[in-house]
């Protein structure tokens, strides 16, 4: 085989074997978010990593508007794969819908906001409002009263979720000191100066994310606050390139966002190699096997 050079021939293959060996990636986000944020890149990361290990190829499907959401409809339907992977999906988003029509298995990146109570739908997520808890817990500790939140994008659960954790422990908090904003450093720096219109006592920021946090203190800077002293400022994610080099370095909740990646391909093609798609979602006596990692708080200079 080696001196002829000769290659199986997949398409031959799959014919028997009834496997393609390759998994799609559906991120439901425009190519122009998913390769400027590094949390794609460390998803995707631990995806290839465990796809690469089992031999398995990955299919990268982006979705830009719903002309893109009928062809992953279409692609998933037609037998090209023998699995599906999707993140960072939206609360309107008609993805499930469809892949449930293509009848493809499929594990989902981030607690589902519709029929998430499905036994068959499989998921891995990080305890977001757990982590939001600790960060808020943390800014009360420090003496912090007017402790603020720039939440994410709301049509996502992530968001939902860690704004749910800092009204767990801010009970009674002035609703002017929530400020929607959508991930991104422009969202930040938006939310941030609306919060200081509003609310220029502020003495904290809890952040939906790393990127958020980036841009909420740049605003600070630029307004003359002094972080920590005047505000304290924690994100969420622990993304190094941004929290390490923030200025000054950020206080965060560390979720393991590569290891999130690992887990989605794990569960995917264990529940392949059991030979039916639904088993894959079931664990030991019919429970499911979705996946919630714990976050940690790592603490920097800015809080």
């Amino acid at each position: 085989m080696e001196e002829l050079g000769y290659v199986p021939n997949q398409a031959a293959r799959s014919l028997v074997t009834r496997r393609h060996d390759a998994v799609a990636v559906v991120v439901a986000e425009p190519e122009t978010r998913v390769f400027a944020d590094p949390f794609f890149a460390l998803q995707l990361r631990g995806i290839s990593k465990e796809l690469t290990a089992h031999d398995n190829q990955l299919v990268l499907l982006l979705t830009e508007g719903r002309d893109d959401h009928a062809r992953v409809g279409r692609y998933l339907a037609g037998g090209h794969v023998d699995g599906a992977l999707v993140f960072s999906l939206h609360l309107d988003d008609p993805l499930p819908e469809l892949i449930q029509r293509a009848g493809v298995p499929t594990v989902f990146g981030g607690r589902p906001g519709w029929n998430g109570d499905r036994r068959d739908v499989v998921y891995v997520d990080s305890d977001n409002r757990g982590g939001a808890r600790d960060a808020v817990r943390h800014l009360a500790g420090l003496g912090r009263t007017r402790i603020a939140h720039i939440t994410g994008a709301l049509d996502q659960t992530s968001a939902v979720d860690r704004l749910d954790g800092y009204r767990d422990v801010m009970v009674d908090a002035d609703p002017r000191l929530i400020a929607e904003a959508d991930f991104t450093p422009a969202g930040g720096e938006r939310a941030m100066r609306e919060l200081l219109d509003r609310c220029p006592d502020v003495d904290a920021v809890f952040a939906a994310n790393d990127l958020t946090a980036s841009g909420a203190l740049r605003v600070l800077r630029e307004t003359g606050r002094r972080v920590p002293d005047d505000v304290a400022v924690i994100g969420f994610d622990d993304m190094l390139p941004i929290a390490e080099q923030a200025d000054p370095p950020l206080t965060t909740v560390r979720q393991d966002i590569e290891e999130m990646g690992r887990l989605m391909a794990r569960l995917l093609l264990r529940g392949l190699d059991r030979g039916t798609p639904h088993e894959g979602a079931q664990g030991v006596g019919g429970t499911p096997s979705s996946v919630v990692l714990p976050t940690t708080l790592v603490r920097r200079a800015s809080a």
